[in-house]
């Protein structure tokens, strides 16, 4: 039976690296893994630039919420396709259709996005899909010393990396935090 294990958290608390560790845990244990990130759902520039929303990529509007629950309705059930799922490439902040290859075998989904908890449609249906959700609790300097170093890395100046961090992945933070009572576990970030 496939069980798919949800890994929520504010933008740079680490979930994509609790995700592949789990994942990669799992592995070695003899199972079949795969990591599918929301990430892929993200919409791409072209479409936020139509929409006004590019100055706010990472806000909930920003993604494809309904095609994610599409998505995870289909893996709840082992057919024998295999199905493909986006992915994220960040060297150029897009989704990348098709990316990951979820095989028939696949035991284990470990899923991972800031807003898997939210109490508003349609992560309500996406929460329900889950077998597991965590949340990943860490001390804020630290995330956004992640997040400036992140930007800071993929192209931004340290000036617009901390103005970003500020005007977009803070309100974000903020909403998502008020979601962790949602969560079946509590996880100490690092």
């Amino acid at each position: 039976m496939r069980r798919i294990i949800g890994i929520a958290g504010a933008p740079g608390s680490g979930k994509s690296t609790l995700a592949g560790r789990v994942a990669a845990d799992f592995q070695a244990a003899g199972g079949c893994a795969v990591v599918v990130p929301l990430d892929g759902f993200h919409l791409a520039d072209v479409s936020l630039e139509r929409l006004g929303l590019l100055d706010r990529k990472g806000a909930p509007e920003t993604f494809d919420p309904w095609g994610y629950l599409r998505l995870l309705e289909r893996l709840r059930t082992t057919g024998p396709e295999t199905v493909y799922a986006p992915g994220f490439e960040r060297t150029i902040e897009q989704p990348i259709a098709a990316a990951i290859a979820i095989e028939p075998d696949v035991e284990l989904i470990v899923t991972e996005g800031n807003y898997l908890l939210l109490d508003t449609e349609p992560w309500v249906r996406v929460r329900s899909l889950l077998d597991e959700r965590w949340f990943i609790d860490i001390d804020a300097e630290v995330r956004r010393s992640r997040l400036q170093r992140r930007h800071v890395a993929y192209g931004k100046s340290p000036e617009a990396a901390a103005a970003w961090v500020e005007r977009v992945d803070e309100p974000n933070a903020r909403l998502i935090e008020a979601s962790r009572h949602l969560a079946d576990r509590i996880v100490s970030g690092a």
